[in-house]
């Protein structure tokens, strides 16, 4: 009999299956295949429900599909699925978001007109089973090879408008941007290989459990270190992995490639932002945060970067006038508060951010395109305003999501973000000074965020319309309205699942997040996880007491705080441009801190430059030795080649010849002659 674990590979054969037949036969199928993907992704969906109800007990299951090399002297390369509660709720998250993403399509992707419909739904099907390998990959070198095919799924779909200048060339960027972080990936997972024979996740012999026992001592012979500390050698293999999830995952400095890639329909930056290609970064950190919790030093880059990115996203969004600007920026800050938490030792407060954001930003993205189609496709907020009665499902449901972004108690994002900051805050109270930084990066942005998010609610829904388009909206169907409507509740009510705060007040057991993650440490036992936390990496059981009520009431103050500034300036029936008087500093901020000129500047100021010398330096010295050598060997060869007429008697005189010289020259050498 066919057990639920036994269809995890099925989960993602539906998407891939719908991805074959949009590019088969979608010209001949009704919406270009939409209902064929639709069908698809609600039965993973399904699947994906039933494989984490059989996990909630902590079960974990994994198999291997597939070997593909096999007999190697070091390692064995295979194909497998890890379902553990960890995977199993990301694949909840990833295939109803997918789901809801299909449906809304029919009714965004509807233009007369519009082309290639086949090749989108194919992209969404691809997208979708490639995120799904990537979640239930039971190993690091097939994690990064569905990493590497979520990438090219968003290039493929990011530049779908492709007859545009601005698609394109935005897919192009946001390839090679996320690709120079996947190099670092790369070498990354060679080092593991190198390291400890083996890239499995998860069991006695993955590489997290050889790192853990290799630092006890239990294990030091069979891991090589190649003449580096087991703790050193450990960070600098994190610190590589690690490159790639800051690009894919658009942390600082390799932040640029997301706001460019909202030249792609909005359907699919909301796959993109939830569910796919940013969420894959943390997910992969979080996968293997029982290798990353034995090095404080990775920890603290994590922490103090997700820090930093959050609060400089949140002051880029603050300007922005294009609706999914402001929502990308505001992604970016998002998934900086995710890295800050696994960084600062709240893995599961981390993982819950990741499931509260995949809801509301997913909502907020939808709610945009709902905007951006009764708008006519126009995306700049100052030439709408007046739309809240024209659209009374979108506007209650955008608020939802955008009061669970700023973090407005009881909505689902104020329960993950500040448990977040809380759990930060605590281990940064041990000494940490960096984790303290990041920490006050993170409150600081809570107060940009309730500001950004809410004159972004203001100048669109709000107010007079301040253009034709504005007064008379075209209406939205059914397929947008239900979408909005589930992503609304979710995003209301999944905060729920962990609400921390109340479970230290109360005693009350409702921390049920804590309780369904509590064996997603792969490779760690979870008895050891507070003791490798407090002795290895420096994070963890300090004996301070600290109430959540003080930490809480501050982040909930400062993201009132930046609503009511916003309420203030933007709630008026003719809003004005109040940044404009920041003068320079809007500029620079509206420029994104010239992170794009920065970059442009080191690749042609110094990179091109710099790969010329070494162009140079190859062709003139190196070919030059090596052309020389075969130069010399060719004309010798050349000249001895005469000698070698066929004709015996000619050969004969050689062989005196040479007797004879060799004689004489025995002779001369030694002062005697024979």
């Amino acid at each position: 009999m066919v057990g639920i674990f036994d269809l995890a590979p099925v989960i993602i054969l539906l998407p891939f299956i719908s991805f074959l037949t949009a590019l088969a036969i979608g010209n001949r199928l009704p919406k270009g295949g939409a209902l064929t993907g639709i069908t698809a992704t609600g039965g993973s969906l399904l699947i994906a429900i039933a494989t984490a109800v059989a996990v909630s007990g902590g079960r974990v299951y994994t198999a291997t599909i597939y070997t593909w090399a096999s007999g190697l002297d070091v390692v064995n390369l295979t194909f497998g699925v890890l379902i553990d509660p960890l995977s199993a709720m990301m694949l909840v998250i990833v295939t109803l978001v997918s789901f809801l993403v299909h449906i809304f399509s029919l009714g965004y992707m509807n233009d007369e007109g519009e082309v290639g419909l086949p090749r989108y739904y194919a992209g969404l099907g691809l997208f979708s089973a490639s995120m799904l390998g990537f979640v239930v990959a039971d190993n690091l070198l097939m994690a990064f090879m569905f990493f590497e095919l979520v990438g090219l799924c968003s290039y493929l779909l990011i530049g779908f408008w492709f007859r545009e200048p601005g698609p394109p060339s935005a897919a192009k960027k946001a390839f090679l941007v996320t690709r120079f972080g996947d190099y670092f990936f790369l070498i990354g997972v060679v080092a593991v290989f190198a390291t400890f024979g083996t890239a499995a996740f998860s069991g006695s012999g993955s590489f997290p459990a050889l790192a853990e026992a290799a630092l006890l001592g239990e294990a030091a012979e069979s891991v090589r270190t190649f003449g580096f500390e087991p703790q050193l050698w450990f960070t600098i293999i994190g610190l590589l992995i690690l490159g790639g999830v800051v690009g894919k995952s658009a942390q600082f400095p390799l932040h640029t490639w997301l706001p460019d890639a909202m030249e792609g329909p909005t359907p699919v930056s909301a796959l993109i932002h939830a569910a796919t290609m940013v969420a894959a970064g943390v997910y992969l950190v979080a996968r293997m945060y029982g290798f990353y919790a034995l090095s404080p030093t990775a920890l603290a880059v994590i922490a103090f970067f997700g820090g930093f990115t959050a609060l400089v996203a949140a002051t880029m969004g603050v300007v922005k006038r294009e609706i999914k600007q402001v929502l990308a920026y505001s992604t970016i800050s998002q998934y900086g508060y995710i890295m800050l938490g696994l960084g600062g030792g709240g893995y599961v407060a981390a993982t819950f951010h990741l499931m509260t954001h995949a809801f509301f930003k997913a909502l907020l993205f939808l709610g945009a395109g709902s905007v951006i189609i009764a708008m006519h496709h126009t995306e700049d907020m100052w030439e709408m305003g007046g739309l809240k009665k024209k659209l009374p499902v979108t506007y209650y449901t955008f608020v939802t999501g955008s009061l669970a972004l700023a973090g407005i108690i009881p909505f689902a994002g104020f329960w993950s973000k500040d448990e977040v900051l809380y759990e930060t805050l605590l281990h940064g109270l041990d000494g940490n000074t960096i984790l303290l930084a990041a920490y006050a990066m993170g409150l600081i942005a809570v107060f940009f965020t309730g500001f950004y998010t809410f004159r972004m609610v203001f100048l669109t829904f709000h107010g007079n319309p301040r253009s034709e388009t504005a007064r008379e909206p075209e209406n939205v169907g059914m397929n947008i309205k239900i979408p909005l409507t589930i992503l609304g509740i979710l995003a209301a009510t999944t905060g729920f699942l962990n609400m921390t705060p109340v479970a230290k007040l109360t005693g009350l057991h409702i921390e049920f997040l804590h309780k369904w993650l509590e064996h997603g440490f792969t490779g760690l036992t979870v008895e050891h996880y507070g003791e490798l936390l407090h002795d290895v990496a420096g994070y963890g059981a300090t004996g301070i007491e600290l109430s959540p009520i003080l930490p809480g009431a501050v982040s909930l103050g400062l993201a009132l705080a930046g609503f009511l500034l916003a309420y203030q300036l933007y709630n008026v029936p003719e809003p004005v441009a109040h940044t404009d008087r920041l003068g320079s500093l809007k500029t620079m901020v509206y420029n994104n801190y010239y992170q794009d000129e920065y970059q442009v500047w080191i690749a042609t100021g110094f990179t091109q430059p710099l790969a010329r010398v070494a162009s140079k330096l190859d062709q003139g010295v190196i070919d030059g030795v090596v052309n020389g050598v075969s130069g010399v060997s060719l004309f010798a060869g050349s000249r001895v080649r005469r000698i070698q007429t066929g004709i015996v008697s000619n050969y004969a005189a050689l062989l005196t010849l040479g007797l004879t010289a060799l004689l004489v020259g025995l002779g001369l050498m030694g002062g005697w002659f024979v």
